[in-house]
């Protein structure tokens, strides 16, 4: 099978300069994508830049700086995106993380549903207008299996009576079905195609960026993942193979589309979060 290309294309990776995120912005690179990675971290970002740069493909890699929890930094971030590319081929919102304690963001929102889940849904919503300019344009949601066991609890979406790191990731992750599934329908074919991921459980450092795990108990946990570049490769075949043009509304791993949960099948919990989601970010319903 032969390789697809990237050139001439742009790609936008939230997440972009560590774990799979940068496995995923370095391989479009090299495939000659011009590479938008977003992430906190400055030095990091310059890193992350100068390895895309280093690697001989036609395109070039950017860094933007941005706290994806903060709902004026998303903005600041689209509008940043709008100016300076005007050609947005792949959005792939990557951006996550676990917490151990509850935390709050600037925003006064509970920081695991503001990363994990509200920041896909504005941040896409902002581009929206950027990505239905370009006939083929792709929306890739990393997700993940761990949504399978839980259920949204709608009278405490933000886990204020009782907080488990676990639980709200594994949450945020069903979220991230509810707004695939639902974008899809309401796309409807009329815009680009968007589809969500499970890339494994991979050998990353978000159990213990934000103290979940004990960093000796999460080096015991990860002998059993997979590698970044392992994890990497269903988030690259959603962004770039010809095999899933005009494939939307799907669930993948291991590059192969699968079924998700029962519970994220759920059409009127979709429709739920969404009203919700549009109401904390002030995006149209």
């Amino acid at each position: 099978m032969t390789e697809d290309s990237m050139v001439g294309k742009v790609v936008v990776v939230t997440g972009g300069t560590a774990g799979i995120g940068r496995m995923t912005a370095r391989e479009l690179a090299r495939r000659g994508a011009a590479v938008v990675v977003v992430g906190r971290d400055r030095d990091r970002g310059g890193d992350t830049v100068q390895e895309l740069n280093a690697l001989g493909g036609t395109g070039c890699g950017a860094f933007v700086r941005a706290d994806l929890s903060v709902m004026a930094e998303v903005r600041r971030l689209a509008e940043t995106v709008a100016a300076e590319w005007p050609r947005v081929d792949v959005l792939i919102n990557n951006a996550g993380a676990m917490f151990g304690t509850r935390q709050r963001t600037a925003d006064g929102i509970e920081a695991t549903f503001a990363l994990n889940h509200l920041s896909y849904f504005l941040l896409t919503h902002l581009m929206l207008p950027t990505l239905k300019e370009v006939p083929g344009s792709r929306i890739v949601n990393v997700a993940s299996d761990a949504h399978f066991g839980v259920r949204l609890d709608f009278d405490d979406l933000e886990s204020a009576r009782r907080y488990s790191g676990y639980r709200a990731y594994k949450r945020s992750k069903l979220c991230n079905l509810y707004f695939t599934y639902e974008l899809a329908r309401r796309l409807d074919g009329s815009g680009p195609v968007v589809n969500a991921l499970h890339p494994g459980f991979v050998a990353t450092e978000i159990g213990v960026r934000n103290r979940w795990v004990p960093r000796p108990l999460w080096r015991l946990f990860t002998l059993f993942a997979i590698s970044e570049e392992d994890g990497a490769r269903t988030p690259v075949h959603l962004a770039a193979s010809a095999e899933v043009a005009g494939v939307s509304g799907q669930y993948f791993s291991k590059c192969r589309p699968v079924r998700s949960s029962a519970v994220s099948q759920d059409e009127d919990a979709a429709r739920r979060l969404w009203g919700i989601s549009a109401g904390m970010t002030g995006v149209g319903v």
